[in-house]
């Protein structure tokens, strides 16, 4: 018999489990997925609005956050409506390049967060212990340019990724014991040796995310040492509760990132099922609770909501009328 070549054998499609040993309660556990994924629609989406049509919120750091309401928005969308289309469907083939476009943007926009991320402790450091040149040094231009540097980042160190793990064949079992298109799920169903993939992602995680955690903890090591400098207790507290949404993101991000990639590593003697179940709320739960994070500790994001609101209630009452 015959050998299938590479090509044939990559054209094939993968397949999706779910969540191993629990395919009986798919039906269930897919309802707090969509409320999730409703909630991050809709949390997203009132902080671009507020964003864009508040000229108050016109200011770098509230860029920064509508960056990352983009992030949450494409992050979600490219996992949530195939992995309901599992549970509810039953449509659990996904396409050979679709599995690993699915994977690039997983992949690409988190390095882009991280980058937004390092972007937002810069922003809170310039604005506490050098106000005076904050609108000189952090303008709207530069905020731009800041953001599509982040994506540049992101694509350019994840495109060479995505060419080596396409041009391993898969031989294999096409069966992917997770909801979505997990990276090392994927690896191991590779006839190929993996080694060059493996060294590579390897080097990047540890480059982006190392370097960008080390810039994040000293400008806030930077910004707690100058905090601690006012003479006024109020004024302290004030400064401190401006950070206070970003060091939640900062923790929500890094914390439940590595917690995901360890499970995914190391099975902790831990059941199949929940290391999926980690993996699965990782890329859910915190693009849902970003703008609840924000809406709740700054007071401008929620106020321009609350316009907004406003705005669409009275728009109503007039068409009634």
């Amino acid at each position: 018999m015959s050998t299938p070549n590479r090509s044939n054998t990559n054209s094939l499609p993968f397949i999706l489990t779910g969540i191993p040993g629990l395919e009986a309660l798919h039906g269930w556990i897919s309802i707090p997925f969509c409320f999730t994924y409703v909630m991050t629609l809709l949390g997203n989406s009132m902080v671009l609005l507020a964003v864009r049509l508040d000229k108050s919120l016109h200011e770098p750091m509230y860029y920064f956050i509508s960056m990352l309401a983009v992030i949450d928005l494409i992050f979600s969308t490219a996992v949530v409506p195939k992995m309901l289309g599992v549970f509810w469907l039953g449509l659990r083939e996904i396409g050979f390049e679709a599995c690993f476009i699915q994977m690039f943007f997983i992949h690409t926009f988190t390095a882009v967060e991280s980058g937004v991320l390092l972007a937002m402790s810069f922003d809170r450091y310039i604005a506490i212990c050098n106000p005076l040149r904050y609108p000189t040094i952090l303008t709207s231009s530069r905020t731009i340019q800041i953001g599509l540097l982040s994506l540049a980042r992101g694509a350019g160190v994840m495109t060479p990724l995505m060419y080596l793990l396409t041009s391993l064949t898969y031989c294999k079992t096409r069966v992917i014991p997770h909801s979505y298109c997990e990276h090392m799920a994927v690896v191991e169903l590779a006839c190929a040796d993996p080694s060059v993939s493996d060294l590579y992602s390897l080097i990047v995680a540890t480059l982006l995310v190392g370097t960008d955690s080390v810039f994040i903890t000293f400008s806030y090591g930077m910004i707690l040492r100058s905090v601690m400098k006012l003479p006024s207790q109020e004024a302290r507290l004030k400064a401190l509760k401006t950070c206070g949404s970003h060091v939640s993101i900062i923790l929500l991000f890094y914390i439940g990132g590595l917690l995901s990639m360890y499970l995914q590593m190391f099975s902790f003697g831990l059941a199949p099922h929940v290391q999926v179940l980690v993996a699965d709320l990782y890329l859910t739960v915190p693009p849902m609770l970003n703008p609840l994070i924000y809406g709740i500790k700054m007071k401008q994001i929620q106020e321009g909501i609350f316009k907004l609101l406003g705005q669409f209630a009275r728009l109503r009452i007039s068409q009634a009328d």
